[in-house]
């Protein structure tokens, strides 16, 4: 049953801000891509990475998540002595209550975590659109002898006072750590992918649970602590496509992100695929009279219109006639 790195992933976010689509369902359930769910990708990069023990951490609204993840297999995480859990708050003796935040969730499933007695946890999130190898993190972890990786990406300088920033040395070892500052010191933004040793987290979990303060958070109060107490620290650089789909725009923006031919992040990448469920659709169909251009159509669609630069989900009809075009667009 042991396990040197587990996967913890935070899957019970509201998603208020993408508003009606996240009215029934949690934001990692939401549809990307016509095909895919959110926690889709997370899923895969886990698989990918061969993290084949992943705790899947719910709370708002999972019907529609558990239903879809079912017992993982998509992801090749249907597996007898490990494979993917789904976690949700429960009550037992002594009461219970909801996750209060993303170190609170973890502290509350450490029975999960410890029954595999892992040398190191991941922890990660299901709301986010990107392709990681989690062994190259995990890789350079073990180099540094770090107590704690964050992954950073560079954000342009006017957008990086909204992320946690983090200041480090030439080594990539953290000094420093600023929650959405005025004057940033640098553009490495906190991608809230972290792996830790878990004897040290554990630690510093229940600390944290005994601080009538804290808001249990890693960002605010975990990864803090840590460099308060000397902790080494180091940041993992990604270069690859990486968004936080937070908001209705940013949404739009990561859908329209697939029809862009030279983007680094694909859909088509053979050694990286993206797993999900299979709905078993009949494949699509073109009239002879329809139209179309530079568009994902998925399985199920009838098309007998026009349809440019867009994104179809599955089962979708378009009639003779009609005209499905993506325009730009901007939340004012």
């Amino acid at each position: 049953m042991r396990k040197e790195c587990i996967g913890m992933l935070l899957a019970g976010g509201e998603g208020k801000r993408l508003g009606l689509l996240t009215k029934d369902v949690a934001k990692p359930a939401v549809h990307f891509g016509g095909k895919y769910r959110i926690i889709d990708f997370t899923l895969s990069n886990c698989a990918n990475s061969g993290i084949y023990t992943v705790g899947v951490l719910t709370q708002y609204s999972p019907l529609e998540l558990n239903k879809h993840i079912g017992v993982g297999k998509p992801w090749d995480l249907d597996r007898q002595h490990d494979g993917v859990s789904i976690l949700s708050p429960y009550t037992a003796k002594g009461g219970g209550s909801w996750y209060s935040g993303t170190a609170d969730a973890i502290y509350k499933n450490i029975h999960y975590i410890e029954q595999y007695d892992p040398d190191y946890v991941l922890v990660i999130s299901g709301d986010q659109i990107y392709q990681m190898n989690y062994q190259e993190m995990l890789m350079q972890h073990k180099e540094t002898g770090a107590d704690a990786t964050i992954s950073v990406m560079e954000v342009a300088w006017e957008e990086a006072p909204r992320f946690g920033i983090l200041n480090t040395f030439d080594n990539l070892q953290i000094y420093e750590f600023e929650e959405k500052p005025t004057s940033p010191k640098n553009n490495l933004a906190s991608m809230g992918i972290y792996i830790f040793n878990w004897k040290i987290l554990k630690e510093y979990l229940l600390d944290d649970q005994l601080s009538p303060h804290s808001s249990h958070d890693f960002g605010k109060d975990v990864i803090p602590a840590m460099l308060h107490n000397g902790q080494s620290l180091y940041a993992f650089p990604f270069k690859g496509y990486w968004k936080d789909v937070g908001t209705i725009q940013s949404y739009w923006e990561a859908n329209m992100d697939l029809l862009d031919e030279d983007l680094a992040f694909s859909l088509h990448h053979k050694n990286w695929q993206t797993y999900t469920q299979d709905y078993n659709f009949p494949p699509q169909f073109l009239s002879e009279n329809a139209t179309v251009q530079h568009s994902f159509v998925n399985s199920g669609c009838w098309i007998c219109g026009t349809v440019e630069h867009s994104i179809l989900s599955k089962n979708v009809s378009v009639d003779a006639g009609s005209i499905v075009k993506t325009l730009s667009y901007t939340l004012m």
